[in-house]
């Protein structure tokens, strides 16, 4: 497990002064590593660390003297591919000599030439995402979705036995603030005789983490789950869309496909493992009757510490609302603690079969869902399959989405004597299909 060192210390402070304000959601504590470049420019992309609301130049402090070694230096380049290959004992000297220059009583004078204002910089997607799996790890988000359909049975028998996925699409994943283009494919309604080919009518969001792959490992040899913490390199937002008219139709006999690969977004900023060392916790307590996971998906270790505990919240924008300077409609916040499957179990299975990973691959947890519907992390779940509607400020009404509404999604820890950790924000508006 990722030990707490001094990083972690809650009274740390920046000379950064947006940093310490309270509610930040990049303290000193946190550190996380995403590639820019400045707004408007044609400059290459380089990798860089969110403080406060300023991001510092990793590479540029390299050249200049302040930070040392493959991990800073692998920054330079316009992904963190080679930064996440490296492993975790590059990730801990990274963090550390970026804690001690960014600190109160640090190197204030020459890290401030290697700042850019965070307002004046344009975001991309950190990695060259080679693979990207989407799991089904939420018990309750599965449970809610399948009561929709198998009211007596909404869980299939496998669920408790293995991490559920499927291969996703990598080309089509997007950076916040890249808008979703209503996908267009095959409906058939449940009168109708035959489909047709027409734009999408019930558009969801899906409320994720997503997980970055730090080393791989050869092809034929699997990733243990007493070492997948060492392969994780870290974690951001995910909205993995879904268009659920065309994935009724389409999704039987091998599951999602065009409801599915159209887009996908995420947050710009990765939160590393090692910054969420404070917010480990046991993993989902499983109920009574429900079979243990197969050895290979258990260790004592794990089940004390292979829990994530990180609030999420997804909202919705109306157009109307836009204009009227509304903010956001909270429709759920769910707590990530409650998966069934914890993110190393995930990656252990993933690489059981021999599959190789890379860094740089990308697997998302599934909807993450509680119980209540103010937990929902669709809308699918909040508008009970389109039965429903939810009611907005300004008299408005949505089941589904509809065009220039904009899905906003943030996620963070805290705790009692501990930093705050914030993961930014992951938002897209959607746009006409024509």
């Amino acid at each position: 497990m990722t030990s707490l060192n001094d990083t972690h210390n809650p009274k740390l402070t920046s000379w950064v002064p947006s940093a310490n304000e309270i509610g930040s959601d990049f303290p000193i504590q946190n550190l996380p590593m995403g590639v820019f470049r400045n707004a408007g420019s044609n400059g290459e992309y380089r990798g860089g660390v969110a403080i406060g609301n300023q991001i510092l130049d990793v590479g540029k402090a390299f050249d200049a003297g302040q930070l040392k070694g493959d991990a800073a230096a692998a920054c330079k380049q316009s992904t963190l591919n080679t930064l996440m290959g490296l492993g975790r004992g590059h990730w801990v000297s990274l963090r550390d000599q970026l804690s001690r220059l960014l600190r109160s009583g640090g190197n204030e004078k020459e890290g401030r030439t290697c700042l850019v204002d965070m307002a004046g910089a344009e975001m991309t997607v950190p990695a060259r995402i080679g693979d990207f799996t989407d799991f089904y790890s939420s018990i309750n988000h599965a449970t809610n979705v399948g009561r929709m359909f198998r009211p007596e049975n909404p869980l299939l028998p496998n669920y408790k036995y293995v991490p559920i996925a499927y291969h996703g699409r990598s080309s089509s994943i997007r950076v916040s603030g890249t808008p979703t283009k209503r996908p267009t494919g095959q409906l058939k309604g449940p009168d109708a005789e035959t489909p047709n080919f027409d734009a999408c009518r019930r558009l969801d969001y899906e409320t994720e983490l997503g997980v970055f792959v730090g080393p791989g490992n050869v092809l034929g040899y699997p990733i243990p789950l007493e070492e997948a913490e060492d392969h994780v390199f870290g974690l951001c937002i995910l909205n993995d869309w879904s268009a659920r008219d065309i994935q009724t139709w389409e999704y039987q006999p091998l599951g999602p496909f065009m409801a599915k690969n159209f887009s996908s977004t995420i947050s710009p900023w990765i939160v590393t493992l090692e910054a969420l060392a404070p917010y480990r916790s046991a993993i989902f307590k499983r109920p009574k009757g429900d079979p243990a996971p197969l050895p290979y998906l258990h260790t004592k270790s794990h089940e004390g510490s292979g829990g994530l505990d990180i609030n999420i919240e997804v909202a919705v924008l109306t157009d109307k609302m836009r204009k009227n300077g509304d903010l956001p409609h909270v429709i759920g916040a769910p707590n990530f603690k409650g998966m069934y499957w914890s993110v190393f179990q995930m990656l252990a299975h993933h690489s059981s079969n021999g599959c190789n990973l890379n860094p740089g691959d990308l697997f998302g947890s599934g909807t993450v869902s509680g119980t209540t519907p103010d937990t929902y992390g669709s809308i699918l779940e909040a508008c009970k399959g389109g039965k429903q509607t939810i009611s907005f400020p300004g008299d408005e009404e949505r089941t589904f989405l509809e065009d220039g509404d904009e899905v906003v999604m943030r996620a963070w820890c805290d705790g009692d004597g501990k930093a705050r950790i914030g993961f930014g924000e992951c938002r897209s508006v959607i746009v006409s299909a024509a």
